[in-house]
């Protein structure tokens, strides 16, 4: 995977920096282009296939952004940190629509246990009786490339 700075000259993040960043429960913001040309963009919990390189979401299939992802597979993203750390990951990517239950079930486990740690809450309980029924899709976003930050690396 190419990591660049997103600020030339300032600090960034390394491979094994970006993989343990994006362990974060901070959200993915996702930005899709709807049919007008306009953006569209949702904050939304994900996971991050380190072996694969690939950010993983689960939505319903109905959402805008799975609309608007089925005819623009591209797709911005950004997670950051505004906390007193200030760093992030950014990158442009094209999303795969995802729609076979068995996967979905399994990335949406993933995606729940990470920010919640457990299955036997109510949200994943709904969302995931939903996703077997066929309801929900993962996207499975595959980056060109991160640009990243650090700002608690500048001395």
């Amino acid at each position: 995977m190419k990591i660049v700075s997103a600020i030339p000259g300032t600090s960034s993040m390394d491979k094994e920096e970006v993989n343990k960043f994006l362990e974060s429960k901070i959200l993915l913001q996702i930005g899709t282009i709807d049919e007008e040309g306009d953006p569209n963009i949702q904050p939304v919990w994900f996971s991050y296939d380190k072996d694969r390189e690939k950010l993983l979401v689960i939505t319903p299939k109905i959402t805008k952004k799975v609309k608007n992802l089925r005819s623009k597979p591209n797709v911005y993203f950004s997670v950051d940190d505004v906390n007193i750390t200030y760093k992030g990951v950014k990158g442009k990517g094209t999303a795969t629509i995802i729609e076979d239950p068995k996967r979905t079930v399994s990335y949406g486990e993933k995606i729940y246990m990470k920010y919640l740690g457990t299955l036997d809450h109510p949200v994943p309980k709904m969302i995931l009786d939903s996703a077997k029924k066929g309801n929900h899709v993962v996207l499975e976003i595959s980056p060109k490339f991160f640009s990243t930050w650090d700002f608690p690396k500048v001395q």
